[in-house]
């Protein structure tokens, strides 16, 4: 008889706890759905409030909802600091570091930029996104070198990429690798012809070698 007490006791805290978990998913289903609905109408105010009744300090998909709609409504420092908990919840999201760099880079802390796209890089070294946007910043500061590893990368993955193609020609260029450098601004002009870009490199390229090789490309 005790048993069978125990027994019923257990089963009826199992119903209770299954009955809270789907009023909690319910309540949180409806905060995000008025949430959405602010977004589109880009209120963003409103749609962090909808947010806040439901929120948990220990709930990654709260804090990355809160994460972005700090970031649209430009409070980049309560933006970062919500990314960074869900980061703390999920140390292997990706989606949680590069929301991140958003508000990072809103307010040109580029030196966290770069730590959160070399975080992504150890999770996943071929993340196109990473890769370039992390070459960006090495070619910013010159170095070409840094720069060129990266975008190669992405290159290999999208041939046809035009973005990543054409910083791979000026990153290449100014790493005097002239050679590799007239290929892929041919190879940019294929992609998008006329480019005004990849003309003015391969023009660069001609000055060059007029001036060191007395042999300009045609």
């Amino acid at each position: 008889m005790e048993t069978l007490r125990k027994l019923w006791i257990t089963g009826t805290l199992f119903m209770m706890s299954l009955a809270m978990q789907a009023q909690n998913i319910t309540e949180l289903q409806e905060a995000f759905s008025k949430s959405y609905i602010a977004e589109n109408q880009k209120n963003y105010t409103q749609a962090i409030e909808e947010m806040k009744p439901v929120f948990k300090e220990d709930d990654y998909i709260s804090n990355i909802r809160l994460g972005w709609l700090n970031y649209m409504a430009k409070q980049y420092g309560e933006s970062i600091t919500f990314y960074r908990k869900a980061i703390a919840l999920k140390p292997y999201a990706i989606e949680a570091k590069l929301g991140c760099v958003k508000p990072l880079s809103a307010v040109e802390n580029w030196e966290k930029v770069k730590e959160q796209y070399l975080e992504i890089l150890k999770i996943d070294p071929l993340n196109t996104t990473a890769n370039y946007w992390l070459g960006v910043i090495y070619f910013n500061r010159k170095d070409y070198k840094s720069a060129t590893n990266l975008f190669e990368k992405v290159v290999n993955l999208y041939p046809l990429d035009y973005d990543s193609v054409i910083m791979l020609a000026w990153a290449k260029l100014n790493n005097n690798s002239h050679t590799d450098a007239k290929l892929l601004f041919q190879q940019a002009l294929i992609i998008r012809p006329n480019d005004s870009s990849a003309l003015s490199g391969l023009q660069l390229i001609n000055k060059w070698l007029e001036v060191n090789l007395k042999s300009p490309v045609k």
